[in-house]
């Protein structure tokens, strides 16, 4: 769910739209006018720094990368190489050149979605891991949460955008597959970012796209095993 498909007041407004933003699950034509809207509204720009800002602490615990040195030297090599060539290869060049830039652009964009969105470090080529996005958000409730399933370690980080538990509650993070009944995934830290470790059991059914709900438990979290309050935000984890 996006905002650009429902941006009533209710799911958030412009401070989910900008937060959806900075993770990058915006549709093209979604993120093409919210990139026109921080030109032109300042207001709308000083939230998208905002959720820059809240949502880098979800990748401070993972280590920096460096590219290979081949890199470079390809780089290099394409930029500034003196090497004559014929018209031909001229053409062949132009289409590398397209290529090349195509690609280098599609990996600047895909490094700061996961640098933002709980980044994947040593990730095999041959096995690529699950990343997926929800906005979890209800009608009637305050409460939003952005979620974000990390395959590659485990982990379900949350980001609290809105809504406030009520003195003795907490909220519990639930997953739904189908009609099966709700499986706990444990109850969720209060902050404004946290990581909830995922059992072997549940990450294979997140990795097919469950939903992901939060209800309002007791302190502790539900004393049944299932639902006991009622479910103020829910949302599909969905690829990015």
């Amino acid at each position: 769910m996006t905002l650009a498909q429902d941006n009533g007041p209710e799911h958030g407004g412009d401070d989910l739209l900008a937060a959806e933003y900075v993770l990058g699950v915006l549709s093209a034509d979604e993120r093409q006018i919210a990139s026109r809207r921080i030109e032109g509204e300042a207001v709308f720009a000083r939230m998208v720094d905002g959720w820059e800002v809240h949502l880098s602490p979800m990748a401070a615990a993972y280590p920096e990368v460096s590219p290979p040195a081949t890199v470079k030297t390809a780089v290099d090599r394409r930029l500034f190489s003196t090497t004559a060539a014929t018209p031909a290869q001229s053409r062949a060049g132009l289409w590398s050149s397209l290529a090349f830039w195509r690609g280098l652009a599609a990996a600047a964009v895909a490094a700061l979605a996961i640098y933002i969105a709980v980044p994947y470090v040593n990730k095999p080529v041959e096995q690529p891991q699950a990343r997926l996005v929800a906005s979890l958000a209800a009608d009637g409730s305050d409460v939003k949460y952005l979620a974000v399933y990390d395959a590659a370690h485990h982990e379900v980080g949350l980001s609290h955008v809105s809504g406030e538990r009520a003195a003795g509650k907490d909220f519990e993070l639930w997953m739904i597959e189908g009609k099966n009944p709700p499986v706990s995934m444990g109850v969720i830290p209060a902050g404004a970012t946290t990581h909830l470790t995922i059992s072997p059991a549940v990450q294979e059914k997140l990795a097919q796209g469950a939903v992901l709900a939060v209800s309002l438990e007791p302190s502790g979290g539900s004393p049944t095993g299932q639902p006991t309050g009622p479910v103020v935000a829910a949302g599909d984890l969905k690829s990015i």
